[in-house]
């Protein structure tokens, strides 16, 4: 069985078919899906989709990088009291985001520790964003020493220092489609660091693995994933299976 950690199934790119991608996440073994937040705009349908499958779906809450803007007071009340109100298992995805737009440095710093205070007042692990940001956003991990719950980077795509950072913080590193790209690099940060440490995921819609790159992601697309990892640290794909789902239901569902 295996755990996909991170999936935008609610996105509109499902509209038509998200029952039909459920299953044929589930046809492949697929035992759990975790759903991670974004912003105001689509927390109904994440919490929508969860409730029609609420022993396959898990969600995250809290306000996506890309969201923090001059608005980003009333989005972070809005997360806020949702996590107020009901339990999830976990804050994110949250972090820090350098790709798109940097006007908003300073609040995204800002709204990712009060994510992460959160997290720690809740005692759930956090979902982290650092497209672009992995020094940075290390070095917030790095200098809050009192957050505790771990968690993991979401589409780690850093080196093999950066990963030992991470680990040494108490985080997996989510490993998706971009280890099957021919040039990432990323396959040769997985061949260095232990099973113990990673977890799967897709990001779906986007980040599609190979041999669908280009195209819409879906969760049962993390099989290429697996395949990947068992390739490139020459193991059976039931070891990779195995272990990274151990390592998912130990983050996420915690007694």
């Amino acid at each position: 069985m295996l755990i996909d950690t991170h999936a935008h199934v609610y996105a509109k790119n499902f509209l038509t078919d998200v029952e039909a991608t459920l299953q044929r996440a589930k046809d492949v073994g697929i035992s759990q899906i975790i759903l991670p937040a974004i912003d105001a705009e689509t927390h109904e349908a994440m919490l929508t989709l969860e409730a029609k499958h609420p022993t396959y779906l898990q969600s995250m809450m809290g306000v996506h990088p890309c969201s923090i803007n001059a608005n980003y007071a009333e989005e972070m009340r809005v997360a806020e009291n949702y996590l107020k109100d009901r339990t999830f298992c976990a804050v994110g995805e949250i972090g820090i985001d350098l790709y798109w737009d940097k006007t908003f440095l300073e609040e995204q710093k800002k709204c990712f520790i009060q994510q992460m205070h959160w997290a720690e007042s809740l005692k759930i692990p956090i979902a982290i964003h650092s497209r672009e940001s992995m020094e940075i956003t290390i070095s917030i991990l790095e200098e809050n020493t009192w957050f505790t719950q771990g968690g993991i980077f979401h589409c780690f795509t850093g080196n093999t220092e950066h990963a030992k950072r991470v680990i040494a913080r108490g985080f997996y590193l989510g490993i998706g489609g971009v280890v099957t790209y021919k040039n990432s690099g990323l396959d040769k940060v997985v061949k260095d660091i232990s099973l113990d440490h990673l977890v799967l995921e897709t990001d779906a819609p986007y980040l599609s693995p190979m041999p669908h790159r280009g195209k819409r992601n879906e969760p049962s697309y993390v099989k290429f994933v697996a395949q990947k990892i068992a390739e490139v640290k020459a193991v059976d794909f039931d070891v990779v299976a195995d272990m990274t789902t151990q390592n998912a239901l130990k983050i996420f569902n915690r007694k």
